[in-house]
């Protein structure tokens, strides 16, 4: 799926706005307002936003939207927490990546590292590194969920008990102002907590989408991690949880 700059612009203001309106967006852009109405319809047909009467509003946080729609959302974004996460984790390591689109971007940032020892539930990221020879690359088994090759169930949370390593990188699907880390798929949370439990450094990567979402099922709590990878922690309360409990926060958005 490919966004032309005009669609991912008027995605980022849909994201921070909550909706858009077509009179607005035809003046901003200087075009016309049936210019505009083609773009909003693109989008909705791509499932990226929902049409309303004059304009259209950003997909509700209570709902997941499917795997290469929210590979779309903030691209860029999860690119560069890739890169900052990866630079994180030294050669001769070994380490958790769970499921997402962000700690799929840490993967694709992990290619120019030495020997790794990468255990994941994710196939997506498996299949891409597993033709790299200095990485052994080890697949936790279980229930393949089709919507984003995401291995989840009691299968797989027995599997990552059976390690300890020294890095794991997780995602989640929002986080609450008060620190909570969620997510809408209790199977995926049950992985992800035996993760967190079993890695001696956790690095949460989440993009600042994620603030604005909400999920009903809880994995933890950000005090839980030991450094948080985001593009902009706006939230004041979020970023005085870190300071309390000495989460290291690295905002790529401000590193240049």
């Amino acid at each position: 799926m490919f966004l032309i700059p005009r669609h991912k612009e008027i995605l980022d203001i849909a994201r921070v706005q909550g909706k858009v309106l077509v009179e607005e967006l035809a003046s901003r852009f200087e075009i016309t307002p049936q210019t505009i109405r083609k773009d909003l319809n693109d989008l909705c047909e791509k499932k990226l936003l929902n049409r309303i009467h004059g304009g259209a509003v950003f997909p509700s946080g209570t709902e997941n939207m499917q795997y290469e729609q929210r590979r779309l959302i903030a691209a860029t974004e999860k690119d560069a927490i890739g890169r900052a996460a990866a630079a994180l984790i030294p050669d001769n390591a070994s380490l958790f990546v769970n499921i997402g689109t962000t700690t799929e971007a840490v993967g694709q940032a992990l290619l120019d590292h030495g020997r790794l020892m990468i255990i994941t539930n994710n196939i997506n990221v498996a299949n891409k590194l597993r033709v790299y020879p200095q990485f052994e690359v080890v697949i936790a088994g279980g229930v393949v969920r089709g919507t984003d090759g995401g291995i989840v169930g009691e299968a797989a949370v027995d599997f990552i008990r059976q390690f300890k390593v020294d890095y794991a990188v997780i995602g989640a699907s929002a986080i609450d102002d008060d620190g909570a880390l969620l997510d809408f798929d209790f199977r995926e949370v049950k992985v992800a907590q035996a993760i967190i439990a079993n890695a001696r450094h956790v690095i949460l990567v989440s993009d600042s989408t994620k603030f604005e979402r909400t999920a009903p099922v809880r994995i933890g709590h950000i005090s839980q991690v030991h450094t948080f990878v985001t593009d902009n922690c706006f939230p004041e309360n979020l970023r005085k949880i870190c300071r309390e409990n000495d989460v290291q926060l690295i905002e790529t958005a401000k590193v240049r």
